[in-house]
Parts: C-alpha cells; sequence; structure tokens
C-alpha cells in the first residue's frame, strides 16, 4: 500500500490522504488515532487483498459497532451514515511478491470502499477500483450494494461510462455475512465482462452507447487488480500486535502455537520448532541472538526441556553475558520484562514466514533507550516493498535511530522508504501530517505542532 485515504472514520471528519512507505511511523499525542488508522489498513488489507469483508471488532483492534466507527460531529452535527476508506497501491494481491518497476512507469490503482451501517456492524456498500494508466487515462469498476437489494455496477473507460444491474441470483452471491467477495468477482468477470455480450448486458451513461470489446478488455483487466480466486483466502493476514504483550511464565506446556495479537504462542513455537526442525530453530535463534546483542537485552535464548519428550513441559532460558563470563542461563520470568514484551514482535520480523504487511503498537514498551534505537535499525533491516511496518510509537529514540541510518546509509532503506505520519488534534477532530526525510535525515514539510511535540521537553532540560 503506497497511500491511505479516510474520511468520516472515528476521529477524522474531513477527508485526507496519507503517503505510506516501507516502513511508516504514526506519532502524536494519545487518542489522536494511531490505533485506529492501524485498524482500518488492516480492514483495507482485508477486503482488498484478500476479499474478506473486514471485522472491525478483531484482536487486537476492537473499533465497536458501527456508531463507534463513524465519525461523530457532536450534538448538531449528528453521526455520519456512512464512512470512506481506501488504499492506492501499484502492486495488486497477484503480484505483492514480484519484482516492482520504477516508480512512475507502472499503473496506480486506487481501492476505494464506503462503508454503511448492517445491522449494528459496518460493512461495504460500495467499492470502486480505479485503474490509473501509464498513458494517464483510467479505467474504472464501480459496485453497489445498496440496503434494497438491487446491486448495480458502473464501469468507465476513456470511450464512455456504462451502467448495469445485477441480477438478484448474482446479487445473492455477495453474502456480507459469508465473505464471499471474492466469488462474486470471479463470477462477474465470467457473466458479464465476456466479449460480443456489451451491447445486450450494458446502459450506457456517457459517450459510447456500450462498450465495445477493447472495453471490456480494459475493465476486466482493472478488476484483475482486486479480483482473486479460491487462492485468495489463502493470501496471508497482515500481523497486528498488540501494545501489551503476553506475561513471561516458568514452565509452559506444550500445545499447539496458534498466533495471537499478544504473543501468548511464541514459547510454544520455540519448542515447536526445536523438537521438529533443529536447522530451522537454529536460524531463528541466531537472527534473535544477534538482535539480543545489538540491543543488549540479551546474548543467548533457548529451549530447555524438562523431559524426553516433545509432549512434556519445557522452559525458556535467556542468558546475558558478563565480561569474560557468559553467565548464568536464567528463565525467561527472571530476566527483564522487556525481553518477554519483545520477542513476540521481532519473533515475527525474522521468521521466514513473515506476514507481508505488519501493524505494530508500541514495540518499545519496556524496553529500555537503546534497545528502543535497536529496533529502528531492525525495521530498517526488514522493511521493503514486499514487507511493510506500519510502526506506532511515542520513542523519540526509535525516531531518532530510523532517521540516522537511512542519514549513515547502513541498510537498503532510503529516504523515500521511510513515511512518518504525525497525528495532530484540532478541535472534534484529527489532522495527519505526512512527513518526509531527506538524505540527512532531516525531517521535511513538519507543522508547529510536530516541533512542539518532540522539543519542547528537549528544550526545557537544556534550559532554553
Amino acid at each position: 500500500m503506497d497511500q491511505i485515504t479516510l474520511r468520516n472514520f472515528r476521529c477524522f471528519r474531513e477527508k485526507q490522504i496519507t503517503r505510506l512507505a516501507p516502513l511508516t511511523l504514526l506519532v502524536g499525542e494519545n487518542s489522536t488515532g494511531k490505533t485506529s488508522f492501524l485498524a482500518l489498513v488492516r480492514a483495507l488489507w482485508d477486503i482488498g487483498y484478500r476479499q474478506r469483508i473486514p471485522d472491525f471488532k478483531e484482536e487486537p483492534y476492537d473499533l465497536g459497532s458501527f456508531d463507534e466507527i463513524a465519525h461523530h460531529r457532536g450534538a448538531r452535527g449528528g453521526r455520519a451514515d456512512t464512512f470512506l476508506a481506501g488504499f492506492a497501491s501499484r502492486v495488486g494481491p497477484r503480484q505483492r511478491f514480484t519484482q516492482r518497476q520504477e516508480a512512475g512507469k507502472e499503473d496506480v490503482y486506487l481501492f476505494n470502499t464506503t462503508f454503511s451501517r448492517h445491522r449494528t456492524g459496518a460493512i461495504p456498500t460500495q467499492i470502486r477500483i480505479d485503474q490509473m494508466r501509464v498513458d494517464h487515462t483510467r479505467v474504472w469498476v464501480e459496485f453497489h450494494f445498496p440496503n434494497d437489494g438491487v446491486m448495480q455496477v458502473r464501469a468507465g473507460t476513456p470511450r464512455g461510462t456504462w451502467q448495469k444491474v445485477v441480477p438478484e441470483d448474482l446479487a445473492g452471491i455477495m453474502d456480507v455475512d459469508q465473505n464471499q467477495f471474492w466469488l462474486f468477482l470471479n463470477l462477474f468477470s465470467q457473466v458479464f465482462l465476456p466479449r460480443g455480450r456489451a451491447e445486450s448486458e450494458w446502459a450506457s451513461l456517457e459517450g459510447s452507447p456500450f462498450p465495445s470489446d477493447k472495453d471490456l478488455v480494459e475493465i476486466e483487466a482493472c478488476l484483475r487488480f482486486v479480483r482473486g480466486d479460491v487462492t485468495s483466502l489463502l493470501h496471508p493476514p497482515a500481523y497486528a500486535s498488540a501494545p501489551v504483550r503476553s506475561k513471561p511464565r516458568r514452565t509452559y506446556d506444550p500445545t499447539r502455537p496458534v498466533r495471537d495479537p499478544e504473543g501468548d504462542y511464541i514459547p510454544m513455537y520455540f519448542a515447536d520448532m526445536s523438537f521438529r526442525s533443529e536447522a530451522e530453530w537454529t536460524n531463528l535463534q541466531n537472527a534473535l541472538e544477534t538482535f539480543g546483542r545489538e540491543s543488549g537485552l540479551f546474548d543467548e535464548i533457548s529451549v530447555r526441556p524438562l523431559g524426553k519428550k516433545d509432549s512434556e513441559p519445557f522452559q525458556i532460558q535467556i542468558r546475558k553475558f558478563g565480561g569474560k563470563s557468559k553467565g548464568p542461563a536464567r528463565n525467561l520470568i527472571d530476566v527483564g520484562y522487556g525481553v518477554s514484551q519483545v520477542l513476540p514482535v521481532i519473533t515475527e520480523l525474522l521468521g521466514d514466514d513473515a506476514a507481508p504487511l505488519f501493524l505494530l503498537q508500541q514495540p518499545e514498551v519496556h524496553l529500555h533507550p537503546s534497545a528502543q534505537a535497536a529496533l529502528g535499525t531492525l525495521f530498517c533491516q526488514i522493511a521493503s516493498p514486499d514487507r511493510q511496518l506500519i510502526v506506532e510509537t511515542h520513542s523519540d529514540h526509535l525516531l531518532d535511530r530510523v532517521r540516522m541510518e537511512v542519514r549513515d546509509g547502513t541498510t537498503r532503506l532510503k529516504p523515500d522508504g521511510v513515511a512518518i505520519l504525525f497525528f495532530e488534534r484540532h478541535d472534534m477532530d484529527v489532522r495527519i501530517h505526512s512527513l518526509r526525510i531527506d538524505e540527512e535525515g532531516n525531517i521535511l514539510d513538519a507543522p508547529p505542532g510536530y516541533r512542539r511535540f518532540f522539543m519542547e521537553e528537549t528544550n526545557r532540560s537544556i534550559g532554553l
């Protein structure tokens, strides 16, 4: 995702367009919508890349019912009837892991969704996909799912705009409770986009009286950006972490590791990997220990089985070297709380099966400043067009490390690979400022509120 659009969502009233990068940092005061923004990104990932109707109550983001999600303007203004969410991208679900072309020499796709009330929840009632082509022309498809059940599709190319009412039997495939959006898109392409049928299937709104075979090919190509098939259900979900993660335990009983936002599964994941694949565990262990040494948190991590079978209890042990001595191995519960809090985040980032999109809430929790800075380095090492990180943080140590890594060129991340989103409250609304950094690590286009946010305490400490 290269850009997010929103309007009337939570504390964001006005339409806003924000830039995303391989590494995007969200900064601002508490209760300015940073977590809501992360939840919206995951919802767009689910519907745009995984063809699933998003669940706004899924952990770790529980945004509540439609009344809690749609922007409320106050007693006189009332609550918005709909809210808008969208993203722009140069890469669709099928092309996500392929090499990107040079920016400006490839098509850009805009995916916008209007959400309305459905019972107490929020569902998409309008979806529009725009293909902004390199020749500066536009092709678009728009789906309307009104509550009266009369589904309409509109489409346009440079030669005209047309409309089609979808029969009830096909419209019924779009069951919002059954996540059938991907199936509907495929059936729609098979039923209404075959060449040679346009004259009888479409009504003209502007331009050509009906779409030509060329128009239908272009419309189908636009739709292909988001259209999936049964394999779309296998597209990996975004990894979303909770701001406070699981508490360590002295002894663990083996269970099947199932991912969760708090990281409860991490000890079981380690134990399962160490029993199942020694080589795989060694690779992950080495990566974790490299970060542990660079952050000053630990030097060694190991799984200590308390029996000879993988079904018997085990412990997680941490070792911190002291001078020439390796020092004793200690139980995870007996070392600093920061280790157990950061393990779920770095394990997900460093694993071979890492997600393509990370949504991280305050990963620096319980870490000392040098470890917070080390996280900034790790993020710069991991972030890429195929592995996007969006990080909510209150740590200027983490932010400053990212700026220095870009300035010093110690990783592959360039200035345009970093975006800083500053969330600033304006009365009942919040404005998102999209900031950039230059080759020297300087922050560009910062509003006065951003400088106050980071500089007031610093100036006070040095007597200014």
